[in-house]
C-alpha cells in the first residue's frame, strides 16, 4: 500500500512535467508549477527508494552463490538500513502539513493569576518574543497594549510578521508559570504566577469574509503607554462582532491604522474560531495534542531560584533561563516539533498501514 502511494506521487509529478510543456493559460501553468515544485523533491527521494529495492533484490540474488554470499549477506545490511532510512524520510513528507505553518502570526499575551507579579511576568514574556523576533529578524507591530503602574502588562497583543512564523510559535500557545521571588514579597517566599498566550495564525480577508452588518465600530480617546501622552482626539477604534460577540482594538494615534488594525486581529480571531470548529466537527481527523493550543494547558514553568525552565508537554528541563528570557527558543522549539513529527507519523502509520 505504501509503495502504491509512492507510485501514484510519480505518475502525478510526470503528469504535470509533461503539462507543463503545453500551452496552458497563466492561473493553470501557475497551480501545476506550484505543486510541481512541491513534488520535485519528494520524487527524487522516491526514486532512491526503489533503486534500493532493486538493489536489495539484484543482492539477494547473489546468497546461493557461495562465492558471494558472504559478502551479499554483508551488504544487505547495509542496503535494508538504508531502505528503511529513505522510508522514514518518505513517510515525514507524506504526513500532511499544517496549511497555517508558512502564516505570520497575531499573539495575545494576558497577566493571569498573581496579581502584580503576574503582570510583571506577562512583560517578561513580552520582551522574550520580542527578543526571538530580533533574533529572527521577524518584523513586530504592538496593535494594543495595557500597562501597570509597576512596569508589568496586563495584557498586549502584536504582530510578527516574517516567513514562517506560526510553524515554529504555535506551540506557544497555553499556560506559562513562574517560580520566583517577587520584588515587592520582604520575608523572601517563592511564589507562583501565571500568564496565558495565543499564537493566531494571521488571516487574510480572502480567508474570513466580515460583512459590514456584522460590525459595531466604537471610537474612543486613545491614550500611551501607562496612560502617558493623552490624545484629545476619539483615535482608539473598538469593534464588536455581533455574531460571536468578539470584541478587538486597537489604540494607536492614527483612527484609520486602529481600524485597519482592529479588523485585522479580527479576521485573525474568527479564522481562528473557524480552524477549531473545523477540527471539532471532523472527530476522525489528526489532531496533534503537542501544538493543539489549548489556552488553558499548563505548558511550561520559569523557575528562577533554580535558573531552569520546563516545558511540560516533552519534559524537557533546560537550566537556561536567562538565555531563554533572552530570545533564544531554539531549542524548545526544535523538541516540541520533533515530538509533534513523532506523533504525527504514529498516527500516519495507524491510519496508512493497518
Amino acid at each position: 500500500m505504501f509503495e502504491e502511494k509512492l507510485k501514484k506521487i510519480v505518475d502525478r509529478f510526470n503528469f504535470l512535467e509533461k503539462e507543463m510543456q503545453r500551452n496552458l493559460d497563466r492561473t493553470t501553468f501557475e497551480e501545476y508549477s506550484k505543486e510541481y515544485s512541491e513534488l520535485k523533491d519528494i520524487k527524487d527521494i522516491i526514486s532512491q527508494f526503489f533503486s534500493t529495492i532493486v538493489e536489495i533484490e539484484n543482492t539477494s540474488l547473489l546468497l546461493d552463490d557461495k562465492e558471494f554470499a558472504g559478502l551479499a549477506e554483508s551488504e544487505l545490511l547495509i542496503l535494508k538500513a538504508k531502505k528503511d532510512v529513505i522510508e522514514q524520510d518518505l513517510k515525514l513528507l507524506l504526513i500532511p502539513k499544517d496549511i497555517n505553518d508558512e502564516r505570520s502570526v497575531i499573539i495575545e499575551i494576558r497577566a493571569g493569576t498573581g496579581g502584580d507579579e503576574a503582570s510583571l511576568f506577562a512583560s517578561d514574556l513580552f520582551k522574550m518574543y520580542q527578543r526571538c523576533a530580533d533574533k529572527n529578524k521577524w518584523k513586530i507591530d504592538v496593535i494594543e497594549q495595557s500597562n501597570t503602574d509597576l512596569g508589568g502588562l496586563k495584557e498586549v497583543t502584536f504582530h510578527l510578521k516574517g516567513d514562517e512564523i506560526y510553524s515554529k510559535l504555535k506551540f506557544e500557545s497555553g499556560v506559562h508559570r513562574v517560580q520566583r521571588v517577587p520584588a515587592t514579597e520582604s520575608s523572601g517566599r517563592i511564589h507562583t504566577s501565571a500568564a496565558t498566550v495565543a499564537v493566531l495564525p494571521e488571516a487574510k480577508e480572502i480567508d474570513i469574509e466580515i460583512s459590514p452588518n456584522e460590525i459595531r465600530v466604537d471610537t474612543m480617546r486613545a491614550s500611551g503607554a501607562g496612560g502617558q501622552h493623552v490624545n484629545t482626539t476619539d483615535s482608539a477604534v473598538r469593534i464588536t462582532h455581533l455574531p460571536t460577540g468578539i470584541v478587538v482594538t486597537s489604540s494607536e494615534k492614527s483612527q484609520h491604522q486602529n481600524r485597519a488594525r482592529a479588523m485585522e486581529v479580527l479576521r485573525t480571531r474568527l479564522y481562528d474560531l473557524h480552524i477549531k470548529n473545523q477540527s471539532n466537527a471532523i472527530a476522525s481527523q489528526r489532531k496533534s495534542q503537542i501544538g493543539s493550543g489549548d489556552r488553558s494547558e499548563r505548558i511550561r514553568t520559569y523557575n528562577f531560584p533554580q535558573g531552569r525552565v520546563t516545558d511540560h508537554r516533552i519534559n524537557l528541563t533546560l537550566y537556561k533561563l536567562e538565555e531563554i528570557l533572552n530570545g533564544d527558543l531554539e531549542e524548545i522549539i526544535n523538541g516540541l516539533i520533533s515530538a509533534e513529527r513523532l506523533e504525527a507519523m504514529s498516527s500516519y502509520e495507524k491510519d496508512n498501514e493497518k
